[in-house]
């Protein structure tokens, strides 16, 4: 479901836009220029994304800003309420879209403040739309109020993810009646495109040749990811690859990285493995935060160096601040039911979330497969709903306060700081010293 907030002056036609985007009247609206909505109200809706598909919608109209004293509510209450509401949808991970509600005769200059009062509050967490109503009798097009205001409103500081200049109105002339089916259209299409925008970072990690691939097609529902073989005829380098998904009106972008097998005998490629994960590890810090791992393992006999490698990825990279998913695939074959095999190994995966038995292959058993595909996406939602990322430096993270020192410290300091990482490594991770000592040398230069 996409939450969507509208917040603007009193009689800028909030609850209009509400009725406008459902196709019927659901939002009580006044005639007047003054409010009539006195409280939070929540309305969920459908809009059609095209002729198959529908976008589940929840429309969140607050009380009206910048009543007076004896308004239907005082501004300094309305403006109370809103900043309450914003920061607990953002705490709760429940809000994807602001529409900032204007009327199209409003002097720009005006409408800073309230958006300084939503901007200062989510930062750019949430994306801010505009949106300009009473725009029927406009000329030559609703869209030119725009062209003649955007640098204006560049020039007082406002910054909008999008915008759609409409009309609510429901008169019967036959241009109103058409522009109205325009703004309809137009503020559905701005909702769909931010809600696109605000994408879920999953990093798929784990055991070579488990299935990571045919796990991000099951997840998505067809053929998006390449399988190892096509990676490897079209010359890719072993990094990470990245695609994005949708299901259940969720967007999401999975991060496939290289899988980890046994540091010995290919020493090199094992090391170029963990160093790719740790680099897309830093830049999705910068550039929002990881929402869920995924850890992935064929079904079989637990050995060391992959309860090894669950450390590193868990622990080591991501300081233990991002929830995992064991997720065990091979499991078409199994007699029993598919969570037997966990119930038997679950003691071993402690630090985990959650964990999902799968099949990624449709083989004899097609229900068997459609069940894995539901289980999978069920537990990705769980853990990826409502969670605020949390940053991953500083703490006890092993790279990063290995990088620190070897930024503050030379000398026999930073010869400590490596030391103490070979001896972590080894003891933690189950490296020998000789890769813990390769692998030490190799950070100093990230």
């Amino acid at each position: 479901m996409c939450s969507v907030v509208i917040f603007g002056e009193a009689g800028a036609g909030k609850s209009s836009l509400v009725n406008l985007i459902a196709g019927k009247n659901m939002a009580e609206t006044s005639s007047g220029a003054g409010g009539c909505t006195t409280g939070i109200n929540t309305h969920e809706i459908l809009i059609q994304k095209n002729q198959n598909e529908t976008l589940k919608v929840k429309l969140v109209d607050t009380p009206g800003l910048d009543e007076g004293p004896r308004g239907t509510v005082p501004d300094k209450e309305a403006r109370r309420i809103l900043k309450e509401l914003i920061r607990t949808l953002v705490k709760e991970g429940d809000i994807h879209l602001i529409v900032y509600c204007v009327r199209g005769e409003r002097v720009i200059k005006t409408l800073r403040k309230n958006y300084k009062l939503i901007q200062s509050e989510v930062k750019m967490e949430v994306p801010i739309v505009l949106v300009v109503t009473c725009l029927e009798s406009y000329e030559p097009e609703m869209e030119d109020w725009w062209r003649v205001n955007e640098q204006t409103i560049s020039k007082f500081g406002m910054t909008f993810a999008g915008h759609a200049c409409v009309t609510t109105a429901m008169m019967t002339e036959s241009k109103v009646v058409e522009r109205r089916n325009q703004s309809y259209n137009a503020v559905c299409k701005l909702i769909e495109q931010c809600r696109l925008s605000v994408r879920k970072n999953i990093v798929l990690s784990g055991q070579a040749g488990a299935g990571n691939s045919s796990l991000v097609n099951l997840m998505a529902g067809k053929d998006v990811a390449s399988t190892y073989n096509d990676l490897k005829s079209s010359g890719h380098t072993l990094r990470w690859q990245e695609y994005p998904i949708e299901f259940d009106g969720n967007s999401y972008t999975v991060f496939d990285t290289v899988g980890l097998n046994e540091p010995q005998p290919e020493i090199s490629q094992f090391l170029d493995a963990v160093e790719n994960a740790y680099k897309l590890v830093q830049d999705l810090e910068k550039q929002g935060g990881i929402d869920l791992l995924l850890f992935c393992m064929h079904v079989g006999r637990l050995t060391t160096t992959l309860q090894n490698n669950f450390r590193i990825f868990h622990e080591l990279l991501c300081n233990k601040k991002v929830p995992i998913i064991v997720v065990i695939t091979y499991l078409e074959n199994e007699v029993e039911e598919t969570d037997t095999w966990w119930k038997r190994h679950e003691a071993i995966f402690c630090d985990r979330a959650g964990h999902a038995c799968i099949t990624t292959i449709e083989g004899d058993l097609p229900r068997r497969h459609e069940e894995s595909r539901t289980t999978i996406r069920n537990v990705v939602k769980e853990f990826t709903a409502g969670r605020q990322k949390q940053a991953l430096t500083g703490g006890n993270n092993l790279f990063v306060s290995f990088m620190g020192k070897l930024g503050l410290f030379g000398g026999n300091a930073e010869s400590r700081a490596r030391k103490d990482m070979v001896s972590r490594l080894t003891k933690r991770c189950g490296m020998s010293p000789d890769v813990a000592k390769q692998l030490a040398d190799r950070i100093k230069t990230w």
